[in-house]
Parts: C-alpha cells; structure tokens; sequence
C-alpha cells in the first residue's frame, strides 16, 4: 500500500508514520530524513540541495521529486510506503502522480491529520529537541527526567528558531496556504480522508489504522 500523510507542523506526522510503517511492514520515507542522508552521503543531489539552503533558499521541488523517485525505485519500497513530509504542494504531487503512472503505481490513500491553530502553537511552541539523537521532548506533555537532558543519550535539549510562537504562527500559515491546493486536488482524486488531530496519539493511530486496514 502507498500513503501519503498530510498534516501541518506539529500534527504528528512522523510519529503515525512511523506506527503505519511498523503495522503494514512498509517503508517509512520521509523528505527531511532524505535530505540529511543524501547531504551526509555527498550525492548529487544532496549537494545541489545544499548549496540552496547554505543560500537560504528553500530547495527546488525537481531536487526533493528527484531524491523521492530515488528512494521508492529500492527494493525495500516494493511492497509500499509511507511518504511523510511529501508532496508539500499541488506541483509537487502532479509530479509524484506522473511517476507513479508511468510504473503502472498510483497512491492507495492520503491520510489528513487535521489539528486546530491553537492546538499546534501549544504543541510546537513548547517543543525541545535533544541535539544529538533528535528525541523530542514537550515542556507540558513529554518533559525529560533531567531538566535541559535527553533521557536517552543525555544530550543537550533546544528549541529550534522556527518552535517560537511567532514563528509556529508563520509555518502554520505557510503551511495552510501550499497545502490548500492539494488537498482539493486530492479530494477530486477520491483517495483523501481526513483524521481528527487533536486526539491523543494512541486514538489518532487506531484511527489511521482502521482507515488503511
């Protein structure tokens, strides 16, 4: 099965993805998580990524569509995926569809994690990330044993500059303005159903899966 997950920043994506993967045995693919390795891996296309965002610039969308054939052309993928973080726009997902097609492939479902402005600002703005291993933490809803400490590694937690209020406001916006587009195309496509976000995580997943199921 192929799935597309949507959700604006703080829905939780990754989290469900990640549960999705484990419960359909598909691979788990997501766009950040590609454009770190290929820049740690110093492919071509992680380079040409890189001289962008060393610009300040966001990457072009033929750079990420490319590194997203890439990865869904391995033998890992045949049986599925789940896409998280990808397509962020209408461009990106007639691009995805065009190569899928033209495999005979086409996506099953695209999932909608939809979670309420004042929601998200809660969740992001008070979200920490430990610098070595990325394990996030919550200030209210996840907070670490050791204050400033990952549990894990031990690591030194930080907010990250766009988890300020300010700028959670702004990627929300942003977010709602790219995705607009692509989730009306993908309603007309018939393959789209949205999930009450705002549920805890445990009902968020049973929910997902009974979709896919």
């Amino acid at each position: 099965m192929r799935i597309v997950l949507l959700g604006p920043p703080g829905a939780g994506k990754g989290t469900q993805a990640k549960a999705i993967s484990d419960t359909l045995s598909v691979v788990h693919i997501s766009s950040g998580d590609l454009l770190r390795e290929h820049q740690n891996n110093g492919t071509d296309l992680g380079k040409m990524a890189r001289e962008y965002m060393q610009k300040g610039l966001l990457v072009p969308d033929d750079v990420i569509i490319g590194m997203i054939q890439d990865r869904i052309g391995h033998s890992d993928a045949e049986n599925g995926y789940v896409l998280d973080g990808f397509p962020r726009t209408l461009e990106q997902a007639h691009s995805l569809d065009t190569a899928l097609n033209g495999q005979g492939q086409y996506i099953d479902k695209v999932l909608n994690i939809k979670v309420s402005e004042e929601e998200l600002i809660d969740r992001l703005s008070g979200r920490w990330i430990c610098r070595d291993c990325q394990k996030p933490y919550h200030s209210v809803n996840s907070r670490p044993q050791k204050e400033g400490a990952c549990d894990e590694c031990n690591g030194e937690l930080y907010q990250r500059e766009d988890d300020t209020s300010g700028a959670v406001v702004k990627r929300i916006q942003v977010y709602a303005e790219q995705t607009s587009p692509l989730i009306e195309y993908y309603k007309g496509n018939g393959n789209l159903v949205e999930i009450d976000g705002g549920q805890s995580i445990a009902e968020v997943r049973k929910d997902l899966l009974e979709i896919i199921s």
